[in-house]
């Protein structure tokens, strides 16, 4: 018989649920890393499935818009048509830039080689010999490889937008009757209403990509102007790159500001310059950042800075670009979920930016 707080065994209640809660949090870490392996593992199918899963959140308002004012496959096909123009504008629109950047490169390759040169024999002089290892990978076959390897990954893009096009056709097709199907069974799921849950995301996801798209275009004006003030050479095109990688939280400001950099660089000779132009560039994406996308995102979507660079860099790792992209809505997904389970508000308190 227990006598007093003690169990027979010679263990205290408070002991017993300590060791519950210690293998109920091993069981969680050890369950997220599995799900996390296996959606490494299947990235070839989760990732596009996620990203049209995305795409048709953020465009099913369009589509509900026209379904009340004309017949349903008319609606879902003006619905495709526009998503479709809107992802190969910005998919060629960056190509462009990107293509504009490379014939530059190309022409001034050896630019980049004399800069370097002068690199490696200042480093030599003050001790640090290391311009024979690297030395052998700069040069105009590592440029060849890195081109090639460039327009593999665009091939792969193709073949990436073509699988999340037809899953996005599936989905609008199916939106509303899941949506009937979900309240036919009462919408909830473990206390969790599953429609309300999708109203709710969708409506975070066209903000957060209205919020997006308005930063890009500051972003690439922004860019624009500084590099045409500067007389960087091309400066459409760093436009255009700035514009499209500020889809891509962190990662895209931080490549958009590099690249103009080393480009400067290598234009001018002048490491006062190029300096110049990372501190413009630097204080811009602060500017927007900071103060731009929390004005325009306001409380709903606000989100911890440190959240965002985690999921951004933990989703790359693990579906490299477009999880870079994807990152930060399936965490606003997540957010929206936390909301309707009382236990778990202090998720959205903890990652929220502003009041949670």
């Amino acid at each position: 018989k227990p006598r007093g707080n003690v169990l027979m065994n010679g263990k205290s209640p408070g002991t017993e649920q300590s060791g519950l809660t210690t293998i109920g949090g091993l069981l969680l870490v050890s369950t997220t890393i599995l799900v996390m392996g296996a959606l490494s593992w299947g990235e070839a199918v989760f990732a596009p499935a996620a990203f049209a899963i995305f795409l048709v959140m953020v465009v099913w308002p369009l589509q509900a818009y026209l379904q009340a004012r004309m017949p349903r496959m008319l609606a879902i096909l003006i619905t495709l048509v526009v998503t479709l123009v809107c992802v190969v504008f910005l998919l060629m629109l960056f190509a462009w830039g990107l293509s504009v950047v490379g014939q530059w490169l190309v022409r001034n390759s050896a630019r980049f080689q004399a800069i370097y040169q002068i690199a490696m024999d200042w480093l030599e002089s003050h001790g640090f010999a290391i311009a024979g290892p690297i030395s052998e990978t700069f040069n105009m076959s590592w440029l060849v490889r890195t081109v090639q390897a460039m327009l593999a990954r665009l091939n792969g893009l193709a073949g990436f937008a073509t699988l999340v096009f037809a899953f996005a056709v599936l989905g609008l097709l199916e939106a509303e009757d899941l949506t009937k199907r979900l309240k036919a069974a009462g919408s909830r799921f473990g206390g969790i209403d599953i429609v309300a849950v999708g109203r709710e995301t969708a409506g975070h996801f066209g903000k957060y990509m209205l919020v997006r798209t308005i930063a890009s275009v500051v972003t690439g004006a922004t860019v624009w102007l500084i590099a045409y003030l500067v007389g960087l050479e091309v400066p459409a095109a760093w436009a255009a790159i700035a514009f499209t990688l500020n889809y891509i939280p962190f990662i895209g400001p931080l490549v958009a500001t590099l690249l103009p950099t080393l480009f400067a660089l290598a234009q001018f000779e002048s490491f006062r310059i190029a300096l110049l132009v990372l501190v413009c560039l630097t204080i811009v994406q602060f500017i927007i950042g900071s103060y731009l996308e929390p004005v325009f995102t306001g409380s709903t979507l606000s989100i911890s800075p440190f959240a965002v660079m985690f999921v951004v860099f933990l989703w790359s790792m693990l579906w490299g670009l477009t999880g870079a992209f994807i990152g930060v809505p399936i965490l606003v997904a997540a957010m929206a979920v936390c909301r309707q389970i009382p236990s778990m508000r202090w998720f959205t308190v903890m990652l929220s930016g502003g009041k949670g």
